[in-house]
Parts: structure tokens; sequence; C-alpha cells
């Protein structure tokens, strides 16, 4: 089911699907966001829980035990209940099923809310351990963008992304087969913040950026257009689209994790950057997009 909340600059539509976001729209009527054409990819905004990115074999163990679960975790791929709704507000919640338990043994309350901010949209993660015994896991997105914005005579290759400070960042080395490596390697950005968009960046699969600043606007050499994100709390920061494509679009997604390493299969335990609540402990998290 489609909910939509709105104030009078923006309209932002979710599905109870995933919790994910299928639209928003400014309000002279541009879509900002992917809407998911299957030539390049089908997501538009996948929420990512329990982990981001790719396990190694798509498995994992825990106490010693083995589990498969997909790319970026089951939470995007499952039904939502509605929380609550108000008229800039809306919260969507999930919970630990037979069918979750079976690739994740643990009891959890994972809540999603988007909540209008001006001429934004906030997506809030809150996550609730209801076990009792400590709750692994990472939370992240992915939404998609539609570049250009809107069909207004710039191209791809006349937008950029411009972060918000000056300093040096470091990009994951990725594999072949779209894992990490131990390896990080600076990452120039034009005038130590820029980075202009090309199709051919994507090649080899995600940017993932480390020490980046915690803000990145999407803006065009040929108007004031611009699309933003804030991330205050997310460790990585993800750019993507279909490698060795010319999608239209541009993925901007802040991670609390990564991938599994190349050929490692990850114990949860000792998985990287991983999340550890206690019984009873609640965690947050959130990022925010501005479209204008």
């Amino acid at each position: 089911m489609l909910y939509t909340i709105a104030n009078d600059k923006i309209t932002v539509s979710v599905s109870d699907m995933g919790a994910e976001l299928q639209s928003i729209k400014t309000a002279d009527g541009t879509e900002f966001l992917w809407q998911g054409d299957p030539t390049y990819w089908s997501g538009r905004a996948y929420n990512l829980f329990p982990i981001c990115g790719r396990l190694t074999q798509g498995k994992y163990t825990y106490n010693g035990k083995e589990y498969e679960m997909n790319l970026h975790g089951f939470a995007r791929k499952t039904q939502y209940s509605l929380l609550s709704q108000s008229s800039d507000s809306i919260a969507f919640r999930l919970t630990q099923s037979e069918k979750s338990l079976a690739m994740y043994p643990f009891d959890f309350e994972l809540t999603i809310t988007y909540t209008l901010k001006g001429s934004g949209v906030e997506t809030a993660f809150s996550v609730r351990n209801t076990d009792s015994k400590e709750l692994i896991f990472a939370v992240g997105g992915h939404p998609g963008f539609n570049i250009p914005f809107a069909d207004d005579g710039t191209v791809f290759e006349d937008y950029f992304l411009e972060f918000d400070c000056v300093k040096p960042v470091k990009a994951i080395t990725m594999s072949p087969t779209c894992y990490t490596t131990r390896d990080e390697q600076p990452f120039p950005l034009k005038d130590g913040k820029i980075l202009p968009l090309r199709h051919n960046l994507f090649d080899n699969d995600a940017i993932v950026l480390a020490d980046m600043c915690r803000a990145v606007t999407v803006k065009n050499t040929k108007n004031g257009r611009f699309l933003r994100m804030e991330y205050p709390d997310m460790s990585y920061l993800g750019i993507w689209h279909a490698p060795k494509t010319e999608a239209p679009y541009v993925c901007v997604e802040p991670w609390g994790s990564v991938p599994a390493y190349d050929g490692e299969v990850d114990a949860l335990e000792t998985k990287r950057d991983m999340q550890h609540l206690a019984p009873g402990a609640v965690y947050t998290n959130r990022f925010t997009i501005y479209a204008q």
C-alpha cells in the first residue's frame, strides 16, 4: 500500500513494502527519486537492515551456526505495518517473524519514520532489542535520484557531488566480485570537495567512502537546482549506479557498515562496524534528503 505526506514544498510517497520511499516531488512537480526502471535498477530507496552490502557466498555464522541472507538484508523486501501517520510524518514497524528468524536469529523492533523538514524528508531508524541476548546489526539507506533531475536540457555529465568541507577522503577498494578488500586508498576530490559525475565512475561497482564530510549536495553546472543529503551519524557513503551502463540516476547511500571482505564468510560477532545492542536498549540513526 502507498502512503503520502506533503507540505507546500515537497510531497513524499512511501510503500509499506520495505517501508521504501516511492516518490520525492517538489512543488513544481519535479520527481527527484529514481522510479525503478528495471532496465538499470528496479529499486528506488532501499532501507538496509540488519546488514549493508553483500555477504560472502550469501552466508554468515552466529554462535557457530551458518545462516543465509540476501544482499543488504531481508528488511528491504519485507512488509511493514503502519505505526502512525500525520500530515507531515509517517512511521512503519517491522518485528521478527518465522521467516526472519531462519535468516537472522534475533527478536527486534525496527521503526522507520519519515518526517517532512521544509523542502526535505528525514528518514529515521529506531532499533529496539526485544531479545534476551545482544542484538547485532547495521542500518543504512540506498536512495536513487534521477540525473538529470528534470527534462531541462542538462545531461548526466553536468552534475557533480559537492561535500560540505575540504578534508582527506578514503575509498574502500572493492574487489572484482563487489566485496571489500582490506585496502583503503586516498580518494582525491576536485578542489578537495567536488566529485564530477561520469558514467564510467561506476564500472567497478560502487564507490565507498570513509572519513568523508557528513553532508553532500548534488548540483549541476547549468542551473540552481540541487539535492542535498545529510547523514551526521553514518560511517560510510556509497555512490553508485548500475556498472558499465549509462544509467540516468545515481544512488547516494549513507551506510553504518560495509560489505564482507572478499572471500571471507563473516562471523556476526566480529563483523566490522556492526552495532551491538544490549537487551531492552534502543539505537537511533537518521539521514535527511532535501530537494529544490
